[in-house]
């Protein structure tokens, strides 16, 4: 079985390179790929897409790579294999951003990206840390993760998903911020599994071992 990352430039990808690949060793799969080619992506058995930044300029970046982002929907929608983003590659799968300027997203999650806004005027934006989980719907993906697990983020825009089924689970920053979505063969993280410590990696393992 082979992941690929996918390389946009658009952030440090070795933290999560490595993350992976030592899951995937531990988990008994094959190799981690960090690659911006349309073909090797294409091939995958499951596609993770990072991203780091803002919305509009991560998806200027992808789709400045000629044919990258047609391969990542050829994996993830036409043969729905296993499909990971994370943090701003899990905004792009909305149906709009409106960070900086409205943005298309990928549309494969309806929603939008906007702004976090806390009630509480002494909650800082960014969001910049370790938050606590709440589970809102079940899935593999959370196998021996419990509400009050914590993770770490870092960002000013969130993912407010139409359909409340679709928003797995979220934290509370003076607000409900989004932090995992899923349909299907789709997957999302807001925060940083590479950065998250012990239930980063459980939560990287349980991906790998996904069967949507």
């Amino acid at each position: 079985m082979t992941t690929v990352i996918v390389d946009y430039e658009s952030g440090n990808l070795h933290s999560a390179e490595k993350a992976f690949q030592r899951m995937a060793q531990e988990q008994g799969h094959g190799p981690v790929l960090v690659t911006a080619d349309p073909d090797v992506v294409r091939k995958a058995d499951r596609v993770v897409l990072p991203g780091d930044g803002a919305f509009p300029a991560c998806q200027q970046a992808l789709f400045e790579h000629s044919g990258l982002f047609e391969a990542i929907e050829e994996v993830a929608i036409k043969q729905a294999k296993p499909f990971l983003g994370i943090c701003i590659g899990m905004q792009m799968l909305a149906t709009r951003g409106l960070e900086y300027t409205e943005t298309k997203g990928f549309d494969w999650i309806k929603g939008t990206v906007d702004k976090i806004r806390p009630t509480d005027s002494s909650l800082k934006v960014p969001h910049m840390g370790w938050n606590d989980l709440v589970i809102d719907t079940p899935h593999a993906v959370f196998d021996g993760i419990e509400t009050g697990d914590h993770t770490y983020f870092v960002h000013s825009y969130h993912f407010t998903v139409d359909n409340a089924a679709e928003r797995l689970a979220h934290v509370d920053y003076g607000t409900d911020v989004t932090a995992v979505v899923g349909r299907d063969n789709l997957l999302g993280f807001q925060f940083h599994p590479e950065k998250s410590q012990d239930i980063g990696l459980r939560l990287i393992a349980n991906f790998l071992n996904w069967k949507p």
